[in-house]
């Protein structure tokens, strides 16, 4: 059970309305405001279906994202490479949910635009992601 929510300030009803987040007992929930009802959503159910998507995503472009990593880190050589890649492979999802998303990092991806859109079953309809462009 999640103690706090991940993505809380970047998840959205299917109306665009901002949902909000509670915690009750030491369990998080989104909640989602259905015509006055509010329904308790576990945070831990909908940031998995996020954070599944991310692995997939981060899979799929692996090499992109060690390469843009070592760009950003301004560290472009083989340890650098090796130590990003090592880091890459013990990506733990229930470290992740244990430890929770810094709140600089949330602020960050609402900034460029990233938003979760669930619907009041807390099932995942849409991401919106920030575009990157094949210059960047």
């Amino acid at each position: 059970m999640a103690r706090q929510a991940l993505f809380a300030g970047l998840v959205y009803d299917e109306w665009d309305n901002l949902v909000e987040t509670a915690v009750i007992g030491d369990e998080a929930f989104y909640v989602v405001d259905d015509d006055g009802f509010h329904r308790h959503v576990s945070s831990e159910e909908v940031d998995r279906q996020v954070l599944n998507f991310f692995m997939e995503q981060l899979e799929g472009n692996r090499d992109i994202a060690v390469e843009q990593m070592m760009r950003l880190t301004g560290q472009e050589d083989i340890f650098a490479k090796a130590a990003i890649e090592s880091e890459l492979d013990n990506l733990n999802m229930e470290e992740i949910i244990g430890q929770g998303i810094p709140e600089q990092a949330r602020n960050m991806l609402g900034f460029l635009g990233f938003r979760i859109i669930i619907n009041y079953h807390g099932q995942v309809i849409k991401l919106d992601q920030p575009a990157v462009s094949d210059e960047e």
